[in-house]
């Protein structure tokens, strides 16, 4: 069989099953990999161990809750911390609670300046300096609670002082590893604008610092990160950042319509590095069909290939070799972007070359038999 006549029908195909680019390129995984063991079955042996190294390094979850305000405020903040935790019990991770917490007092004693060493906003910058700065392993900061923006300023509500976007700007300057920062607090935005950057995933529950009343879309986000049953969009097992975000948005949109309440939270994301963001409704399925002006790629990317609780086929992935796989399958969806401006003959050329790394990757992971099926089939 010639190369040419079984890659035809394998790019083509790209386009023509599910309707996101990430099950798209999923689902092509296994059809690519019967092609890539016909035309190289010699690299099906290939161990992996000579492509990846080891790295004992984990997720760390830094999950931060606010001074409440009132006691029903204070339980739903609690609620939604507890069912962060219950997910990070699930998943080989470091896990670092700052802040409001059961049983315990809703306030902390006011420091003198010069000695706040023990207050959250300090407990927060000490977690964040002691935490490693390189490495494939991501860092969560998740922050429940209430939030205030002075027209100048946007903060997120601590018990004591609290902490601006500007000083988590400052303390997250020195690191080079995958952030997702996520601030459920009303007046968040301006959080996205100073925190946005390359290889960082920032979720926000307003999209302006003057959205300021109560925001909801934290609670629905607690409750997506596990519900596999509703908010894995794709079918794979696993629910993604992106698949929380636009459940937890469409649940919160639903809230104000059915109660006839006025619209006061829209959550943006950002993973393009932009610092403008993108609402959910930019979105159809996991792919955004409104693209920002510019040369911008589209958000939603990034967020797409980090889950919370993985599935069993993705946590037998090292760190190493899932930055690995994320990289081609990312040079796979934004590839796809450039079909409307290409010859058809050398975009589909160029995307069963693409389709065909993909493959091979797999193919060199451990145990790895030439019949493996795409991850979600």
């Amino acid at each position: 069989m010639k190369e040419g006549n079984f890659r035809a029908p394998a790019a083509r195909k790209f386009h023509s099953v599910l309707g996101t680019p990430r099950s798209a390129v999923r689902s092509l995984a296994g059809f690519a990999l019967i092609s890539a063991t016909i035309l190289a079955s010699s690299q099906a042996a290939q161990s992996s161990s000579s492509e990846f190294s080891p790295v004992p390094t984990r997720s760390t979850f830094v999950l931060v809750t606010g001074a409440p305000g009132s006691e029903e405020y204070g339980s739903n903040f609690l609620a939604q911390s507890d069912l962060w935790q219950k997910a990070c019990a699930k998943v080989d991770c470091r896990k670092v609670v700052i802040g409001l917490i059961r049983n315990e007092p809703e306030s902390v004693e006011e420091e003198k300046p010069g000695t706040q060493t023990n207050t959250d906003l300090a407990l927060l910058q000490g977690a964040l300096e002691q935490e490693p700065k390189e490495g494939p392993a991501e860092l969560w900061i998740v922050l429940i609670g209430h939030g205030t923006f002075d027209g100048k300023e946007a903060r997120f509500n601590l018990r004591g002082p609290d902490v601006s976007a500007s000083d988590l700007s400052a303390w997250l300057k020195p690191f080079h590893r995958p952030i997702v920062v996520i601030n459920t607090a009303s007046s968040s935005s301006p959080f996205l604008n100073k925190l946005s950057a390359t290889n960082r995933v920032i979720i926000t529950a307003t999209r302006s610092g003057n959205e300021q009343n109560f925001a909801r879309f934290g609670q629905y986000f607690a409750e997506a990160i596990t519900s596999t049953n509703e908010a894995d969009l794709d079918k794979d097992g696993q629910v993604s950042v992106l698949e929380s975000f636009l459940i937890a948005s469409r649940k919160a949109a639903e809230f104000y319509k059915l109660e006839g309440r006025l619209v006061t939270e829209h959550a943006l994301i950002d993973d393009n590095g932009d610092g403008l963001g993108t609402p959910a409704d930019w979105f159809r399925g996991l792919r955004a069909v409104k693209k920002p002006q510019g040369k911008t790629i589209v958000d939603g990317l990034l967020a797409q290939q980090i889950c919370i609780v993985p599935s069993r086929e993705e946590a037998s992935l090292s760190p190493e070799q899932r930055a690995k796989r994320d990289g081609l399958e990312r040079q796979i969806l934004l590839f796809r972007e450039k079909k409307s401006s290409m010859p058809e003959a050398d975009y589909y050329g160029q995307l069963e070359k693409l389709l065909l790394d993909y493959a091979r990757f797999y193919q060199s992971l451990p145990g790895v038999k030439g019949e493996r099926a795409a991850p979600d089939s």
